[in-house]
């Protein structure tokens, strides 16, 4: 094979490229490049990326034409812009103008690199953050070749993010922008990253404020408009289960009921739900088995334990928090608060005096020492079956509290 490659060269018949061999074409560890002749190669880089390139000369000066990213720009599709080239220089025909507009856009490299790395994301969060990009970068400079992108331009499309005081997503929008130079940089089509100097213009991070929160001597007035304001019975029991079970409102949105043994009292939710992917089992209480139940009935044999109004998927993120904004508590509480509500009232009690690590595991939170979160496994089992009744116990009484109240004192807001 090699005899024939040699002979065929020297007879001027250069091999030519095939779409099996650019597409098993593997990444060394320096780059090298596959020829197809007449100037065109495939320049493999130890990234893995593959460049279209093609060697010319006009006017006695050697260029390299840049034809974009394989698969983007077809092995058909760079003979084509070779063939173009060689045409225009023939006639002599500086064919540095086609050279421009066949350099890759921005937007061609982001889809190259967000394509590569899209499995690293939940497919809920790289499609919503994808948009993001669609809409506030692309019609900025998504056109532009990304060797020509300037940092003023990409500075006011972040602006414009700012602007409706979105100032998390503008950070992470600038950090995609910037992750793409960097790639683009390692693939040659770049030399400089413009992104990197924008860090001190942007606006800075406002400072986390703790979720607000009740406190203990607040729930009977939450408990007596609960039951006061007009709402779906299903959303007023995923508060009231909340109250009592204190998850997050990812991991009670997509509860599904084959995660419940109802027969030993237990709501088991998964890793791949929980903050800290670790499995949580949830102690039921009496008060919080009776909750869950009735929520089963309403559910009328829906997978999920508070259904949307479709029933094929579950409630809105904000279903929970925009009710417990009808009972009065816009600004003054969120239904996360609650986990902060139970870890204030177990820490500060002393009849009984309930163990950290008991308050923290049900919490799920992750032990301060790493050396601690390695080897103490305990779940504490029996101790936090005892708390959570204790909880839903003393929750009992102020909700009780709140029935004997005055209910137009109590919902006067």
């Amino acid at each position: 094979m090699l005899y024939l490659s040699v002979t065929l060269y020297f007879m001027g018949l250069e091999m030519k490229l095939t779409d099996t061999q650019c597409r098993g074409a593997k990444a060394r560890e320096k780059p090298w490049n596959l020829t197809d002749g007449h100037g065109l190669f495939l320049l493999v880089k130890p990234n893995g990326s593959k460049l279209w390139r093609c060697d010319f000369a006009f006017n006695g000066k050697r260029s390299t034409a840049n034809f974009g990213p394989y698969p983007d720009t077809s092995l058909a599709g760079a003979r084509e812009l070779r063939d173009d080239l060689k045409r225009k220089v023939k006639a002599g025909i500086n064919p540095v103008t086609k050279v421009e507009e066949s350099r890759p856009t921005f937007e061609q490299i982001a889809r190259e690199w967000f394509k590569t790395n899209e499995a690293k994301w939940k497919p809920s969060y790289s499609t919503r953050f994808w948009k993001r990009i669609e809409v506030d970068i692309f019609p900025a400079f998504g056109g532009t070749a990304i060797a020509e992108v300037k940092p003023p331009v990409v500075l006011t499309a972040l602006r414009m993010v700012e602007e409706r005081e979105a100032i998390y997503t503008a950070r992470r929008v600038h950090q995609f922008v910037s992750v793409v130079f960097k790639y683009a940089i390692a693939a040659g089509l770049a030399e400089r990253n413009p992104a990197a100097d924008l860090h001190g213009a942007l606006k800075p991070v406002p400072k986390e404020k703790h979720r607000s929160a009740l406190k203990e001597t607040e729930l009977p007035t939450f408990f007596a408009r609960l039951a006061g304001t007009p709402m779906d019975e299903a959303t007023r029991l995923g508060l009231k289960a909340v109250a009592h079970v204190f998850v997050r409102t990812a991991e009670i949105r997509f509860a599904k009921w084959p995660e419940f043994d109802f027969d030993r009292d237990i709501w088991t939710i998964p890793a791949l739900r929980m903050k800290m992917k670790r499995e949580l089992r949830v102690p039921l209480s009496r008060q919080a088995k009776a909750v869950f139940l009735r929520l089963r009935e309403l559910a009328n044999g829906a997978e999920w334990v508070l259904p949307g109004p479709y029933r094929l998927k579950p409630i809105s993120e904000n279903c929970l928090l925009y009710a417990l904004y009808r009972c009065g508590y816009h600004g003054r509480a969120t239904v996360h608060g609650f986990r902060s509500t139970f870890s204030t009232i177990a820490n500060e009690s002393e009849t009984p005096a309930w163990d950290r690590d008991a308050i923290e595991h049900q919490l799920a939170h992750a032990p301060d020492d790493a050396i601690r979160a390695t080897y103490d496994r305990g779940e504490r089992w029996q101790t936090r079956t005892r708390m959570m009744q204790w909880y839903s116990d003393l929750l009992d009484k102020h909700e009780k509290v709140g029935e004997a109240n005055d209910l137009t004192d109590l919902l006067g807001y």
